[in-house]
């Protein structure tokens, strides 16, 4: 039998992690009642970890604009009041007029992510308007650079180099700020999506409609302008992207599953995409092929449609990623928990160790968060809480308790901000 030697530290397991990540046209409109099929919420064990969610043509009016900067917007909500009840946690947000990214992760894995970065680029009256551009949040998960990018391009068949335009010039904008993070093409990992308005090329409106009442798709891709241009375009041909096996997503007719039927009579197109290119090594020789970075993949597990959802001109696209790695970062920055019996009685006390190399700052916070639960999973028990360390230095919550019970006569004081804190 192998001895372990306690003294030599243990190499960290390899991890793997579900990302879902959702890109959606909603055309203004507000949240329909039900989005549990987007979500995969109802798969009996969907197994998810993160969350990626990127909007496109959110409601921008003026008004709209003026309440979403006082309240939260009510996608953000609807996300928000779904995912949280399942142990999900808002990472990070950014918003550019009509665009929103999201990034939503499962508590357990708060203390391996650190947000870098979010920005946010507009491409809109050369470069000044933000109804098109891109949002962008920049991390770190278990020591990897992962970049997340939702975009929305400009739109009309005859555009297409314009689009490419845009797609170089939000590559060359990524310059995150801070001396230790890469280029953009030097990150492990880069997600890609939105609405990226390619069109189908050379064939009429009627043969399109017919290929797509047949299923026969395979005709239309050699036409799809994304297509095309990964075939020549050298930086854009290291992005993948999962096959084409659903119908075209755009245009429809609002509330229906029929393609236009306005007096434009829009051609169907793929205009709504998720794309993802992976670091490469160095060349080592002319002859050795370039490769993914090693203890370092992403899979895609499935790459679909969404046809039941109506409120837009656009259908929503998934997909669904098994991301598996080596950690290099396998052990939080913060363990802590609460010290002895948490009751109004007696003083509430936190027991706290660094590493370390831990950046500690005056500015550091502990807060004391409620545990929600599924009720119609598991029986209902008494509530139960947890102990987050946020760091400034790094933005990022870097440590986790375990959930823990406060006794019913501890007194608990909710602060302005919404967050409870104990009172000591």
């Amino acid at each position: 039998m192998e001895t372990v030697n306690p003294l030599k530290p243990t190499e960290p397991r390899d991890r793997k992690l579900s990302i879902h990540v959702v890109t959606w046209n909603v055309a203004s409109a507000a949240p329909p009642v039900d989005l549990d099929n987007l979500l995969q919420l109802d798969n009996q064990d969907p197994n998810l970890d993160v969350y990626v969610i990127g909007l496109q043509e959110m409601n921008c009016g003026i008004m709209s604009l003026l309440s979403d900067t006082a309240f939260e917007d009510p996608w953000s909500s609807f996300f928000m009041d779904v995912l949280s009840p399942l142990s999900f946690v808002k990472v990070s947000s950014v918003r550019m007029q009509g665009l929103l990214l999201l990034v939503f992760a499962k508590c357990q894995h708060l203390p391996f992510i650190q947000i870098l970065c979010a920005k946010s680029t507009p491409t809109g009256l050369f470069g000044y308007w933000g109804n098109k551009g891109a949002v962008s949040i920049c991390l770190k998960l278990h020591g990897y650079y992962i970049s997340i990018i939702n975009c929305h391009l400009p739109p009309h068949l005859a555009n297409n180099d314009q689009r490419l335009e845009h797609f170089d010039w939000i590559l060359e904008m990524q310059n995150f700020e801070g001396p230790d993070i890469p280029n953009i093409l030097d990150h492990d990992l880069i997600v890609w999506f939105g609405d990226m308005n390619f069109r189908i090329e050379d064939f009429g409106l009627h043969f399109v409609r017919e290929a797509v009442k047949s299923q026969c798709y395979s005709d239309l891709w050699e036409k799809d302008q994304l297509s095309i241009a990964k075939r020549c375009d050298t930086l854009l041909r290291e992005f993948q992207e999962g096959p084409l096996l659903f119908p075209p997503t755009y245009k429809f007719d609002k509330n229906s599953n029929n393609y236009d039927t306005s007096e434009k009579k829009r051609k169907p197109a793929w205009t709504d995409r998720i794309l993802w290119r992976l670091k490469r090594q160095p060349h080592t020789d002319s002859c050795t092929p370039r490769l993914p970075a090693p203890h370092f993949s992403l899979s895609l597990r499935s790459y679909i449609s969404h046809m039941m959802y109506t409120i837009s001109d656009h259908k929503p696209v998934t997909g669904t990623f098994d991301l598996e790695l080596k950690p290099l970062v396998s052990v939080p920055l913060i363990t802590l928990m609460p010290e002895g019996l948490w009751t109004m009685e007696n003083a509430m006390l936190i027991n706290y160790s660094l590493t370390p190399d831990f950046p500690s700052s005056p500015w550091d916070w502990i807060g004391l968060y409620k545990v929600y639960i599924n009720i119609s999973d598991i029986p209902e028990t008494e509530d139960q809480f947890l102990l987050c360390y946020y760091s400034n230095s790094l933005r990022s919550v870097v440590g986790i308790s375990n959930p823990f019970k406060i006794q019913p006569q501890a007194f608990l004081e909710e602060d302005p901000l919404g967050e409870v804190q104990p009172r000591i």
